[in-house]
């Protein structure tokens, strides 16, 4: 069951280890490297990794941005964040910093990320609109948002894409959008 957590979905302690549990036999089947090398991830790059959940993309993200890259870890529940900070310790990530977003604010910098990707987690989003003008503010004029469809029909992620008005999608596979930032109107 999900609670609420500002005016972002939460879900329980309960439904977040089992999740985590879910996600260590996903990636046995699949490891995340395969999916993550689709999205031109490079050294020096900052990527955010939204909705990290038990951090399950964290080490080869970090790997992929090296020394002079940073990556976020954010999500609304503080499981996930103690989860990916004990990573950052066992592992030795010096680039990765957790971040618990209040609600859909994820308390980063403006025009902060190259990369943004939000996996299996778009459908919990009540307020997508809110959520993707934050995701847009916090990503470069030149970034990129990668997000899947998670539990929910495509249709449904497409459309909550276009009518935020904040991205368009540059690119369809059968696992992910590819998105851009739209640019504010300058003249």
């Amino acid at each position: 069951m999900a609670v609420a957590a500002g005016t972002a979905v939460r879900m329980s302690d309960g439904h977040f280890r089992l999740m985590s549990l879910a996600f260590r036999i996903r990636d046995l089947i699949r490891p995340p490297e395969k999916m993550l090398a689709q999205f031109g991830i490079r050294e020096g790059m900052t990527v955010v990794d939204y909705g990290c959940g038990p951090g399950s993309y964290i080490k080869t993200v970090s790997d992929l941005v090296g020394p002079d890259g940073t990556v976020y870890a954010v999500d609304v529940h503080d499981l996930a964040v103690e989860a990916v900070s004990r990573r950052i310790e066992t592992e030795g990530l010096a680039n990765v910093v957790p971040a618990l977003a209040k609600g859909y604010d994820s308390g980063l910098p403006d025009g902060a990320a190259d990369l943004i990707y939000a996996l299996d987690m778009f459908f919990m989003v009540e307020d997508t609109d809110t959520f993707l003008a934050e995701l847009w503010r916090i990503t470069k004029p030149d970034g990129v948002l990668i997000v899947d469809d998670g539990h929910q029909p495509r249709e449904k992620t497409r459309r909550a894409i276009r009518e935020s008005g904040s991205w368009t999608i540059e690119e369809e596979k059968r696992e992910y959008l590819r998105c851009r930032p739209v640019l504010p109107n300058r003249t």
